[in-house]
């Protein structure tokens, strides 16, 4: 791999510590992917910011690197963190986890690190170009940013992406190269799609079958941006899928070759399957919107929904604090409020520590969601559309 004379002093040692440290840890990864340079990188999101996920271990380490200098050299965005960083107490998050939370987020904020936490960057300021090299994190903005923007990151993990912070720079391997952007697999989609549910359901489903290929959508007559971030997300969860295409919607889905491509057909009946898999539970305790983080159009549409309602049981909506200042200044913070509902920034349901604070069955339109809550948070699931799940909460 070809270094710059700049390069070679990091590695050696002459830009301190830190550097060399996580320089290193970069050239390794190079080495190991066969990439033949460094390349400068526009943006970082790092993921590894929630104490659940985390712990001890993972605050001292990000307490280290900040007491011993360390400084992005780029915009850096954080993922969600574990609770609300400043509703928390009034959300019911736990004193003990909220504490070692905000350690954590000092630490990120010595570094230089915008402490703004979600999975929905692109949404709150970190916007990249098409074409732009980015080294980001979280499954469901990779995903986005690769295919919705067009922009070229790997799925870094939450260490190389700090490092790519801190050195400015990431291996030149992977997805930054085009060749290793072309579809592998075709996906024919033969079903009407209408609700955010059902492109994350043909996202889970999708993900089961290709793993970590990348599938070229044909049939999806029209999607918003919410509905390809459900798409994506779900991939990503479901599956390893980092980037897709989709004929007609995506930048890139122009230009690769589709030629000999295999061909996998989905239809209501895989859908319908995919909603009755999703479904492990009955009745919610809690419904929880924005897996990836809500747009302030999911917002809105939530807003509409509950408008003169009263919820029964709680209703959250997950987004970025930009995007609920937004909501804020429209009023739909306090409409949902008025019915019952809440607005939560800074997390979400998979990182939080739900079920530490008496919930056990959560409903969830999302395909990412309904894949991890089971495990991460030992939850069970009630899987379905915004309509359904807001209606069995009134």
């Amino acid at each position: 791999m070809h270094l710059t004379n700049e390069q070679e002093k990091i590695l050696d040692g002459e830009k301190g510590e830190v550097m060399e440290r996580l320089f290193r840890l970069l050239f390794r990864l190079g080495e190991i992917y066969r990439a033949d340079s460094m390349i400068p990188v526009g943006s970082v999101q790092v993921a590894g910011v929630s104490y659940k996920s985390i712990g001890n271990p993972g605050m001292e380490f990000l307490e280290d690197m900040a007491s011993k200098g360390a400084i992005v050299k780029v915009l850096t965005y954080l993922n969600p963190a574990g609770m609300d960083l400043e509703n928390w107490k009034k959300l019911g998050f736990p004193e003990d986890f909220a504490k070692n939370q905000l350690r954590i987020m000092d630490a990120f904020k010595k570094m230089g690190i915008v402490i703004t936490s979600t999975c929905t960057p692109y949404l709150a300021g970190n916007l990249p170009r098409f074409r732009e090299h980015i080294a980001w994190s979280e499954s469901s903005a990779v995903s986005f940013s690769n295919s919705v923007i067009g922009a070229r990151t790997n799925r870094e993990g939450g260490p190389s992406a700090l490092a790519a912070a801190i050195c400015g720079v990431t291996p030149n391997y992977g997805l930054h190269l085009w060749e290793n952007r072309q579809p592998s697999v075709k996906i024919k989609v033969e079903v009407d799609l209408k609700y955010n549910s059902d492109f994350g359901a043909l996202g889970w489903y999708v993900g089961k079958q290709v793993k970590n290929k990348i599938p070229y959508f044909t049939g999806i007559k029209d999607a918003n941006t919410d509905q390809l971030k459900a798409l994506g997300a779900a991939m990503a969860a479901s599956g390893a899928v980092a980037l897709y295409h989709v004929k007609g919607l995506t930048p890139e889905a122009d230009n690769v070759k589709k030629e000999g491509l295999e061909t996998i057909s989905v239809g209501k009946s895989e859908i319908k399957g995919t909603y009755a898999k999703l479904n492990t539970g009955n009745t919610p305790d809690i419904v929880i919107f924005g897996c990836p983080h809500a747009s302030l159009r999911e917002i809105s549409t939530l807003a509409d929904k509950l408008e003169g309602k009263h919820l029964k049981k709680p209703v959250w909506i997950c987004t970025s604090r930009m995007i609920k200042e937004a909501a804020e200044r429209m009023g739909y913070n306090e409409i949902i409020a008025k019915a019952g509902g809440s607005i939560v920034a800074d997390t979400c349901m998979v990182v939080s520590p739900i079920e530490k604070m008496g919930y056990k069955t959560t409903g969830v339109n999302s395909g990412k969601a309904a894949n991890y809550l089971p495990g991460f948070c030992k939850q069970e699931v009630c899987f379905a559309n915004i309509d359904d799940l807001v209606e069995g909460q009134l």
